[in-house]
């Protein structure tokens, strides 16, 4: 994937199909410890302990459409390339946490991409769930939280264009405020 808001979908998709009605998806630039870290929690199903294991093998896919699955063994090739890791913890019955670290400035490291772009089609695409985006630069942070938005529109859904408009609009701007990366 170009870039990591790609994987931040791919992981939230995988989150959606394991049932969760709260994604947390954060994300932690401390540029004076030269670290980014991406981490997406959810209320999901979870997975048993053997499937944690083979999870980021890509030949390990536990969808019946292809034999092969390649979105978080590529998140953790990505943070490797830069010196990072990839953590998985999951538990039956309680959801899954993810965390990737990356080396910043690394030259490997994808860029950020489309943040506002990703949550926007998240929530639009599904209203029922709860999103909270955290993102956090060194002692500034921005947070988007899909429950907070639901109750300022007051019954207007988040799905309608106009809104979707807005709330890209106004992650944007937020963002830039902080100086995401």
């Amino acid at each position: 994937m170009k870039d990591l808001s790609l994987h931040i979908l791919d992981i939230a998709q995988n989150s959606i199909s394991a049932g969760a009605s709260k994604i947390g998806i954060s994300i932690d630039e401390n540029l004076a410890a030269n670290t980014m870290a991406i981490g997406v929690t959810d209320n999901g199903r979870g997975m048993p302990a053997e499937v944690v294991e083979r999870v980021t093998d890509p030949y390990y896919t536990s969808r019946t459409t292809r034999k092969v699955g390649l979105g978080i063994p590529l998140f953790k090739q990505n943070a490797e390339a830069t010196g990072g890791s990839l953590q998985i913890d999951s538990e039956e019955g309680r959801g899954t946490m993810l965390k990737a670290t990356f080396l910043h400035n690394h030259l490997d490291r994808p860029p950020l991409g489309d943040m506002a772009g990703v949550m926007v089609l998240l929530a639009g695409a599904n209203p029922e769930i709860r999103f909270v985006y955290t993102h956090r630069i060194d002692n500034e942070e921005y947070v988007f939280d899909t429950e907070e938005v639901k109750e300022a529109l007051d019954g207007i859904p988040l799905n309608e264009p106009q809104v979707m408009r807005f709330l890209k609009e106004m992650i944007n701007e937020n963002l830039t405020a902080i100086k995401a990366r």
